[in-house]
């Protein structure tokens, strides 16, 4: 695609997300090239500018060079979300996304997220839009002593969540997550029972999570009715977690 064309066209996605233009700010400094910023859940971004060749195969970067770097300790819905859409606003590609056992010794999970950039300046700005909007995705995180209730919505998947849950690409994708398992059971079926959507994966503490204590359902359709299913799970979720201690919170704002 030619240059300006696809600076065109990510220019419109930005501004369809909400993304601020790159803008000259003043960091902390750590004399570390590599660093570009933290955000909530213990996130860090990173930034490589050349992996070095002896790496590049290793870690399976194929034709990049360049890559942007995304790791939590707490959460890994939330990250993802991130990068799909700094994937979808800059000239990036994922490369792997894994889920480490974390959340601090919690039920669920971590995130180590790769995205490759044939120009280090891509992969940085693709790290910073993620973690920009990070906090905006743990707005439907919530948590008490006993576990958390994770939910996600967008009205437009990208290659992030293709490679991660294998969904539909430009299609509304929808997450609902609990820990204990026994709660995100009851919140699988009753997203689907609550709105006409299609079951994209399912995982459990012994088949697609890093063995946590976790049931994770994500699905497409309409777009209403994915957002009908997510906010129907979300409703018994707070009361079933509720059960168990203090009434669940979330750190920041809902934006489902």
């Amino acid at each position: 695609m030619d240059t300006a064309l696809l600076e065109k066209v990510m220019g419109q996605v930005s501004e369809e997300l909400g993304i601020k233009k790159p803008q000259e700010t003043t960091k902390t400094s750590i004399g570390v090239t590599e660093f570009v910023g933290t955000a909530m859940g213990d996130t860090i971004g990173l930034v490589i500018a050349s992996v070095d060749p002896l790496l590049t195969e290793t870690m399976g970067l194929g034709e990049f060079k360049s890559i942007g770097i995304i790791g939590g300790r707490i959460g890994a819905g939330p990250q993802i979300m991130a990068v799909d859409d700094a994937i979808k606003a800059t000239n990036t590609e994922i490369i792997t996304v894994e889920l480490p056992r974390d959340t601090k010794g919690g039920a669920g999970h971590g995130s180590l997220i790769y995205i490759g950039a044939h120009d280090v300046s891509d992969a940085r700005r693709a790290v910073e839009i993620a973690l920009e909007a990070v906090p905006k995705y743990f707005g439907d995180v919530y948590s008490n002593d006993a576990g958390h209730l994770e939910f996600q919505y967008t009205a437009r998947a990208s290659y992030c969540l293709e490679s991660v849950f294998n969904t539909p690409l430009g299609k509304s994708f929808g997450m609902v997550c609990a820990g204990p398992a026994a709660i995100g059971t009851v919140l699988a079926d009753t997203a689907v029972k609550s709105a006409n959507v299609e079951v994209v994966s399912y995982a459990s503490p012994k088949a697609g999570t890093s063995y946590s204590n976790e049931v994770i359902l994500t699905f497409s359709g309409d777009s209403g009715a994915v957002r009908q299913a997510v906010r129907a799970a979300r409703e018994v979720g707070i009361k079933l977690l509720g059960t168990l201690g203090d009434e669940p919170k979330s750190s920041t704002t809902s934006y489902i």
